[in-house]
Formats: structure tokens, sequence, C-alpha cells
């Protein structure tokens, strides 16, 4: 039996006593039977913060908080522990200091050997972490459930705006072709209103591929604060007297690499919504500037790498946007506007252009006090790039044209708009019978092909193998859905001309002329040694990406293995050594420059190289990548890695 210091046994109330006063984890307390503290352990002193004198005496409501006070719920707890012998709930409490901690409480009736209630236990734990690291559980659960969903009506959307451009194709291809026929004024009245129609639904299929993050984005290096500048001319025309508009641009504003138009495009649907919200009547301020976005902001958002960015910034001085609205804004479909003011395709045309773009998009609203959206455009480091002049001129050829398109009628719509431009034309359904023509003899100046056809060959092997017999073929794509053979991160991939489906005549004029005219593709110095072939590991975590990469490497005729993760990527080298590690740099597990540092150790003479969204990360002996990577950018890399390597060694 314990015994006390002078060693005679301990009460059993005294042993209680001893065990209650040691926890220290749990808030322990009796109440008489009107709720008065009567006892105060340690742990009831640190959760709450008094010392036992300044609460015992006193009823024990005083830790809840006035709403819950209010209500009565310290009076209904220990009713429903009267009377149901047990009363266990959650709930927010308050300290000494004022401060709220969320609270597990257990109350207990106390009763003599007669049954006569002689007061209450009461138990209190301290779980705010755990209730924080629910919520955060519940936020990821339901941001994973919003990108599921966002993804499959991604998939679903691009489909059917395939299949939409092509028919659009058709529909606007043959009426150009009639508006060229001598036509009476009424006559041509009717075709222009229906040509007019065909834009329209050709705009709304694009904002359905950008939501969708299918468009193929043709970013260059650009100023924003030079966009946001040339732009007020058009926001006045657009916004009308009534809206002040003020532009402040930043000194020393970094430049970001974007798709111009789809920029533009972003402003422009920006301050028309901002119109709208002010009723026509306000201020719009659209503000350019350098942003931080730190580790801290980029825990909080999944979808944020840290870095450098710049910032566009739309306000408005409108009515605001109502939080369980703001939670759905960038739904595609969705708008608060009258059935016949918005298709409620522009915020989430607007998000899937800026996250297509490797950036993010947040909206801070307070209804009354107005709306900004801010648009972050990663950072880039190279020079600005000034925009190719364009005309307006129709100009055609007399080069001769394979025209490539596995739709019978949207083939023949092409075939004789190319016509009707003069250019001297072939046809073929699939890769397979444009290659039986070349094979068999035939010649052509420019292939002009889909990207998605039916068959075993992708777009962009089909155009490789069509130069291989045709070394001076210039080629010249459409689509009106991109696929990954001529698209990589949202992006066209270096030296690939797109013509968008549905297209005009003027348009395919100028881009035929424009691929036509271009200098020809340096031809290979028979001097000059193949190209080197590489076995090259690519550890990715990302599926997608990791499989866009190897395609990439395939096409420069590299052999490559891969890995999901540090473990997986030292077991495929402990099959054998490989010439070149390509990792990123943010693995689950083992990191990749600890990933970097085995490998090295395990082969000293390993080529690295280091992929990461930050530019200005580096690791000892190994090349960084910067994401996202082109093509070219991933031959100079890897160049670069065996070069360090071999000099070194």
């Amino acid at each position: 039996m314990p015994t006390g210091v002078s060693g005679e046994p301990l009460s059993g109330e005294r042993r209680f006593e001893l065990l209650v006063n040691s926890v220290h984890d749990y808030a322990i307390y009796m109440l008489d039977p009107q709720g008065i503290v009567t006892s105060w352990n340690p742990g009831a002193q640190r959760f709450k913060g008094y010392a036992a004198a300044e609460i015992i005496g006193r009823h024990f409501s005083h830790f809840y908080t006035d709403d819950d006070q209010r209500a009565g719920v310290p009076e209904r707890a220990l009713s429903i522990a009267l009377n149901e012998g047990k009363f266990e709930a959650e709930g927010w409490r308050v300290r000494k200091d004022g401060a709220r901690f969320w609270a597990h409480v257990l109350i207990d009736p106390i009763r003599d050997d007669t049954g006569k209630l002689i007061g209450f236990a009461k138990v209190t734990r301290d779980i705010t972490e755990r209730k924080r690291a629910q919520e955060v559980l519940e936020e990821t659960r339901a941001a994973l459930f919003q990108s599921q969903k966002m993804e499959a009506v991604g998939q679903l959307t691009g489909g059917i705006a395939h299949d939409f451009n092509n028919h659009l194709q058709i529909i606007g291809a043959n009426l150009q072709l009639l508006r060229a026929r001598a036509l009476g004024d009424e006559e041509l009245s009717l075709v222009d209103n229906a040509l007019a129609a065909v834009d329209r639904a050709a705009t709304l299929a694009s904002r359905l591929l950008a939501f969708a993050r299918r468009q193929p984005l043709n970013p260059t290096v650009v100023n924003v604060g030079r966009v946001v500048q040339t732009m007020t001319d058009l926001l006045r025309r657009t916004l009308g007297e009534s809206i002040e508009i003020e532009t402040i641009v930043a000194g020393g504003l970094w430049d970001t690499s974007a798709d111009v138009s789809q920029l533009e495009n972003a402003i422009l649907n920006l301050a028309v919504n901002a119109r709208d919200a002010m009723q026509g009547r306000g201020k719009l301020t659209i503000e350019a500037g350098n942003a931080e976005l730190d580790d801290a902001y980029a825990a909080r958002h999944d979808e944020v790498s840290a870095g450098q960015y710049v910032l566009v910034a739309v306000s408005d001085t409108g009515g605001g946007i109502a939080p369980d609205v703001l939670e759905r804004v960038f739904e595609p479909f969705f708008t608060t506007k009258p059935v016949d003011k918005g298709t409620g395709l522009g915020l989430s045309m607007i998000h899937g252009f800026v996250k297509q773009s490797g950036g993010h998009v947040k909206i801070y609203s307070e209804v009354g006090h107005g709306t900004t959206v801010k648009i972050y455009l990663p950072r880039v480091r190279a020079a600005e790039q000034e925009p190719p002049g364009g005309t307006t001129d129709i100009r055609g050829g007399s080069e001769r044209v394979l025209v490539v398109e596995d739709d019978p009628d949207v083939r023949a719509a092409a075939v004789a708009l190319v016509r009707s431009l003069g250019y001297r034309t072939m046809e073929a359904a699939n890769a397979e019978a444009a290659l039986n023509l070349l094979d068999n003899g035939a010649r052509a100046d420019l292939l002009f092909t889909d990207v998605v056809m039916p068959g075993t060959i992708n777009a962009r092997d089909f155009a490789r193998r069509v130069q291989e017999v045709c070394p001076a073929l210039r080629v010249l794509f459409t689509s009106g859905y991109t696929a990954n053979a001529i698209v990589h991160h949202g992006r066209l991939d270096e030296g690939v001309s797109l013509l968008s489906k549905p297209f005009s005549r003027e348009a395919l004029a100028a881009k035929m002329r424009h691929v036509l005219d271009a200098p020809a593709p340096a031809m290979p110095d028979a001097a000059t040694p193949p190209r080197e072939r590489l076995s090259i590991l690519v550890v990715e975590d990302d599926t997608l990406v990791r499989l866009t990469t190897l395609d990439m490497l395939a096409d420069l005729g590299h052999d490559a293995l891969e890995a999901g993760d540090a473990a997986e990527a030292l077991e495929v080298l402990g099959r054998g050594p490989v010439d070149v590690l390509l990792t990123d740099v943010g693995l689950p597990g083992l990191s990749g420059s600890e990933l970097a540092d085995e490998a090295r150790r395990r082969q000293p003479g390993l080529a690295i190289v280091m992929a990461t969204g930050y530019s200005s990360f580096l690791h000892p002996g190994a090349v960084t990548l910067p994401k996202p990577y082109s093509r070219e950018g991933l031959v100079r890399a890897l160049a670069e890695a065996v070069g360090l390597v071999r000099q070194t060694n």
C-alpha cells in the first residue's frame, strides 16, 4: 500500500487527490450541485490560466463564451449530465487572457451512497490542434474533390470543343467561299450575319478550352505594365465615361512569360465584370507590380510554388461578392448575371489561362466594399520580345500543299479554302495515306495536317517522317483541340506552327505564307557528328510531367528510364549505370537533392540535372533546369550536365 513521507499508509481520498494533481494534460475539477467550482488541478490552471485561489468558489460558466452563456449552454450541460448520467460535447471555451480554445468536455454527476447528488466531476481537454488538423483535412478533401471535378469537366469540355470546332470549320469555310462569289447586298448581309455567329461560337469554344487548360498557349517574354498601359484606351471605350480608370505600374517591373492575347482577354474580362458589379458607375484600378509568394503562402495554397511573380491586380468599388458565391466563381457556367447577360465562362477562362501559364489567381472581396482579383504570373529573366507586325492583306501562292484530315467534310472545306488562295493541293485521310503518297513520288512544299487523327502515328512523329522523305517540307498543324504531340505543359513546342480551328480564310492565308516564307530550317552538316544518345533516368512524382518529359527525350533520340520517387530511382540505379539523372527537387520522402547526393555516391561519373520551379536553386555539381522547360531548354541542360562531368573527370 502506498505510504506518505512519514511511512504511514495514504487514504484512498489522498491517493486520488495526488493522482488528479499529477495530470497536466487534462483540466480535472469538481463542481457542487449548483455548478460552483470546488477543486482545481494543475492541468486546469495550465489550460484556463487561473490559479486555484482565483477560481474556486466561482461558477464554471465563467469559462464559456458570451454567446454560450446567453444561450444557457452551461445550465443545459448540467441538466443533461444529471438526467442522462453523462454530458459530452465539444465547443469553444475562454482562457483567462481572453483567448479561445476548442475543448472536449465530459461532465459526470457524483452521488453519495444514498444516491443523493453531491456535485459533478468535470474533465476538459484542449483539442484545438486536432480540430485544426481536421479542418485542414476537410479542406484538402474538398480541394481534391473540386480538382477532380474540374479535371473531369475539363476533359469533357475539351472533347466537346474539338468536335464543335470541326463543325464550325465546315460552316465557316463554306460561308467564306460563298461570300467570295458574286452576291447581292441582301445575300452578303445574310452570309455576314452567319459568319458573325460562327465567330461568336468559336469564342465560346475557345473559352471552354481555356477553362479545360487545353488551349495552345504561345507565350512570349512580356512586360505586363506595357500591356496594361496600351489597353487603357480600349478599356475607356468599352467601359464608358462613368467608370473612372486608374492604372498603377510599379517601377522596376519584372518580366513574365505569357500569351499576350490571352492576358489582354483576361484583363478585359475582369474590367467588364467590374463594370457590371459597379452597375456602370465607379472606379476601376489596374495595378502591375512585383510580388514574392513565400513558403507560408505556398503552404496554404497547394497549387502555388513559392517564388517571384509579376502581379496584375484589378479592383473595383462595386458591391462585393457574398462568401457562398465567392466559393463558386471559377466554376464553368456559374454566373449571377441574368440569362442573356453572361455565359459564366469569363472567370473560369481566366483561371484556366493563369494555371496553364504556371501562375496563381486569387479573389479578395467584401460585401459593400468591392472586389480585387489578383493574377500572379511567374517572373522570367529573359529579354522582352517585341510582337511581330501584322498585315490584313490576303496573299496566296502557287506552292503545292498536302492537306491531311480524317473528317471528310472538314477535309473538303479545308482543301477548298486552300485552293481558293491559288495553291495546288493533294489530300489524304490520315498519316499512313499521306506517307504512301510521298513514298510513291508525290512532293509538296507544305504539310497542312490536323493534330488529332486516328491511327498509331502521332502528329509529331508523322511530321518528322514526312520531312525525312521531303527534307525541305514546311509543316503547319491545325486543331480544334491540342494534344501532347505538339503541346507540353500547355505550351506549343518550340518551332511548331499551329492554326486553331475554326480559322478564317484570312487567318489561313496569313499563316500559310508565314510558314512558307520563313527561313528554311538549317540542314544538318555532314561533317557534324550526330547528337550523342544518352541513357537518362527521369525522377518525377507528377505522372503527367514525367510522361511528357519522357516524350521529349524519346523525340531527342535518348533512352529514358523513369521513377516516381527517390526510392524507386535508387532501385533503377541498382540495376545498372545511366548517363544522366534528371530529377525533380520536390520529391515525396527523400528530396531530389538527397537523391542526387546518394546517386553520385553510388555512381561518381553521373551527370545530374535538377528540375525545379525555383530559378535560383543550386546544387553542387548539378545543372538547374527551371520549370516549365522547353525541348531546347532540356537539350541545353543535358549538354551542360554531361560537359560538366567530363571537365571534372
